[in-house]
C-alpha cells in the first residue's frame, strides 16, 4: 500500500502518478485520472451530473474525482468532452462507531426540527455540489488546527444505539477557543448556525474543492470573503450535537464527502 506520506507527495507536487491502492482507490477516496496532452484545451470531465476538478501535471491534464461513500466495489464511469470510460473501486468495509447521546432530540427530531434540518441541508447542499472555474496546481492542505486527528472518517455511526449516516469528516482533538484556520486559500462560500453541525464555515478552493468546519464557537468570516492561508477562520468549541469540543473537518470533491487524510500533510 502507498504510504499517506507518498499521496501527500503527490498531491504537492504533482510530479508523478498515483498508483491504483486500497488508499485511494475506495468509497470515500479519490481517483486520480490522466486525460490528455496540455497541448490541448482543458477538457471538461464529469461523473454523473459533477463537473470533476481538472489540472496539468506535468505535459498532461489530469481530473481528480471524489468517490462517494456509498459506491459498492467495480467501476465508476467518468465521462471525458462526452466519451464516457471507466475508472475500477475497490471495496472497503469501514468500522461502527456507538455514540451516547444525552439529548434525545439529537437523535430523533420533532417535525419543527426536522423541517429546520431540510432547510439547513439545502443550503450546505448547493454549496458542496456547485462548482467555480479557478486554476488549480495542488490539493495539499495544511492543518487547520494542531492536535490529534482521528481516522473517524466513513465509520458507520449508532447514536444511543440507532443507526445513522456514516461520518463524513475527520474529528481534530482541540480546546474550546483554539484557532481555526485556513488550510488553503478559497472564498467563504457559506456560514451558519446549523441543527447537527453548530456554527459552521464551508469554504470554497475551486472546481468542487469545499472544505467544512463545525462545532464552532465562533466564526470569524463573512460568506463571499476571500482568505489566504493561515487567514483565521473561527475557534473550536462545542456547538450542534457534539460530546465535547473539537473540529470537525470534511473535505469535498465534486459534491462528495473524501477523507480529509489524503490531503493533510504530515
Amino acid at each position: 500500500m502507498i504510504s499517506r506520506s507518498v499521496i501527500f507527495a503527490f498531491l504537492l507536487s504533482l510530479a508523478a502518478p498515483l498508483l491504483a491502492t486500497e488508499q485511494s482507490l475506495r468509497p470515500g477516496g479519490i481517483a486520480i485520472v490522466e486525460i490528455g496532452s496540455v497541448d490541448t484545451d482543458a477538457p471538461e470531465v464529469t461523473l454523473g451530473d459533477q463537473m470533476l476538478l481538472v489540472m496539468k501535471r506535468g505535459d498532461l491534464w489530469v481530473a481528480v474525482a471524489g468517490i462517494a461513500l456509498d459506491t459498492a466495489a467495480g467501476t465508476i464511469r467518468i465521462s471525458v468532452n462526452g466519451v464516457e470510460s471507466d475508472v475500477d473501486i475497490s471495496g472497503h468495509d469501514y468500522r461502527e462507531q456507538h455514540i451516547t447521546l444525552e439529548n434525545q432530540s439529537f437523535v430523533e427530531q420533532s417535525p419543527e426540527q426536522l423541517e429546520r434540518i431540510f432547510s439547513e441541508r439545502k443550503i450546505i447542499d448547493a454549496v458542496l455540489t456547485s462548482f467555480t472555474e479557478r486554476p488549480m496546481d495542488a490539493l495539499s492542505l495544511k492543518a487547520p488546527v494542531p492536535g490529534k486527528q482521528s481516522d473517524s472518517f466513513g465509520y458507520r455511526r449508532f447514536f444511543n444505539d440507532q443507526p445513522r449516516s456514516p461520518h463524513k469528516g475527520m474529528d481534530i482533538s482541540a480546546g474550546s477557543g483554539q484557532i481555526i484556520v485556513a488550510p488553503r486559500a478559497g472564498t467563504i462560500a457559506a456560514t451558519g448556525n446549523y441543527f447537527f453541525n453548530g456554527n459552521t464555515v464551508l469554504l470554497d478552493h475551486g472546481q468542487g474543492f469545499i472544505t467544512m468546519y463545525c462545532h464552532l464557537s465562533d466564526i470569524g468570516v463573512e460568506e463571499g470573503q476571500p482568505v489566504a492561508t493561515g487567514d483565521v477562520l473561527g475557534a473550536v468549541g462545542a456547538t450542534g450535537r457534539v460530546t465535547g469540543p473539537h473540529l470537525h473537518f470534511g473535505t469535498y470533491l465534486n459534491g462528495t464527502a473524501v477523507d480529509p487524510a489524503i490531503f493533510l500533510s504530515e
